[in-house]
């Protein structure tokens, strides 16, 4: 891989695609993980390191739809993320050297996968300088029908744009005004297993819901610069919008 060009296309677009970054062996382990961590981690987890589809006229839950924090609970998943050639890569796309801000599982499953409403990470974030990325690894082919994540290329060079609460478990943190679509340059995250894209914290991005027969999930590790420092205004702002979320799921379970 040419270091300088990735970086040259990772700046133009906010959003870089990598092609068989990981070994096919290396996915068979990680899968072997990821099951032996369903399997013991994620029954005694805290409800803030898991949210669940859920069937919206019986509130009864689907299936999986998000892990977080992943790192924290399993050695494997932090060595994941600190692979030399990860962090490589990483180091050269947010200009310094990389921090691991959490490992992920972003798992869509089949009929059932919700939609991410338009966001950029870094309102959750609140990073200064913004330098920081999602790097989003396909454990399923990634495709239109499934619910692939789509980039608005070139969005992240605006900043970031006002937020609000969404009101979406898992998503908590949307943008105040719905972007026109017809004014975007979006390009579909459509990627065969083993693919990669890494994408800048302030890049808008959405996706739609799965109503396909497979999966689509993504393992996710983000990363900061060692140099960033957080902007306390924004961030007061997104705990708010956490607040307001657990308030409108409460009245809806109370």
């Amino acid at each position: 891989m040419n270091l300088a060009d990735s970086k040259l296309r990772f700046d133009q677009d906010g959003f870089l695609r990598v092609e068989s970054f990981f070994s096919e062996g290396k996915l068979m382990e990680l899968e072997r993980e990821l099951k032996q961590y369903h399997e013991n981690i994620v029954p005694s987890l805290p409800a803030g390191d898991i949210v669940y589809e859920t069937n919206p006229a019986t509130g009864q839950r689907t299936g999986v739809r998000n892990l977080w924090r992943m790192d924290k609970y399993s050695p494997y998943f932090d060595e994941f993320a600190h692979q030399p050639h990860v962090l490589e890569l990483v180091r050269t796309l947010v200009n310094g050297e990389p921090v691991l801000m959490a490992v992920e599982l972003f798992a869509k499953p089949a009929r059932v996968g919700s939609a991410v409403p338009f966001h950029q990470d870094n309102g959750y974030f609140n990073l200064t300088p913004p330098d920081a990325l999602t790097f989003w690894l396909a454990l399923d082919d990634s495709t239109v029908e499934n619910g692939c994540v789509y980039y608005a290329r070139g969005s992240h060079r605006q900043g970031v744009l006002p937020h609000k609460a969404s009101l979406v478990p898992g998503n908590s943190w949307g943008l105040a005004e719905k972007p026109d679509p017809g004014q975007l340059d979006e390009v579909p995250g459509i990627i065969v297993r083993g693919g990669s894209i890494l994408h800048h914290c302030c890049l808008l991005h959405r996706s739609e819901k799965n109503l396909s027969d497979r999966p689509r999930r993504g393992l996710l590790m983000v990363f900061k610069g060692a140099h960033c420092t957080i902007d306390t205004e924004g961030m007061d702002l997104y705990l708010a919008a956490g607040k307001a979320l657990q308030e409108h799921v409460a009245q809806k379970t109370g």
